[in-house]
């Protein structure tokens, strides 16, 4: 998959739901991580079971107005908003950081101000940020990762994968071209 990906949280407080997506970030190949006004101890992510924060760089930003992406990186919030593009709709950009709320509280003003995008996931109410985290970068995954069109019928793809090419002694021919 081409470009790259972020994931960052804005004022999480639940030690648990930090972990959770650390471990999520950390599994679908995230470039980084970032916390935006933390308001619990990363070394209280016991959730966080594969070591995420030690395995990807993590960023950490007291403000909204201190946080600073790559040259080219598009912040896109994912938040339910009036002008919320719904995720089915949306097209990731090739340079994302996706940065998700705390619970109970949306993202805050200054991030909010600060994304390029914001989108949504078209559910009844809001859910876990770790779930959020999950469904959003398995989108990113699925429309960027270069994956064959889904068939029209229930099952997975009919065209076969080509086989793997074999390697063999070299073939050896004499002046008359002949094989030996």
């Amino acid at each position: 998959m081409r470009g790259y990906f972020a994931v960052g949280v804005d004022r999480v407080s639940k030690a648990m739901n930090l972990g959770n997506l650390l471990r999520i970030a950390h599994a679908f190949d995230a470039s980084f991580f970032f916390t935006v006004d933390l308001k619990v101890r990363l070394s209280d992510a016991a959730s966080d079971t594969s070591d995420a924060s030690g395995h990807l760089p993590l960023y950490q930003f007291g403000t909204a107005e201190d946080l600073r992406l790559p040259l080219g990186c598009q912040l896109v919030g994912v938040e339910i908003t009036d002008d919320a593009v719904d995720l089915p709709s949306f097209r990731h950009p090739m340079r994302a950081a996706y940065v998700f709320g705390a619970e109970r509280l949306s993202l805050s003003e200054g991030v909010l101000a600060r994304c390029h995008h914001v989108v949504k996931i078209p559910t009844r109410f809001s859910i876990n940020v770790g779930m959020a985290g999950a469904i959003v970068m398995y989108d990113r995954v699925l429309t960027l990762g270069n994956f064959p069109v889904r068939p029209t019928r229930p099952g997975g793809p009919k065209e076969r994968i080509p086989p793997q090419t074999k390697w063999g002694a070299p073939i050896m021919r004499g002046l008359s071209g002949k094989s030996r």
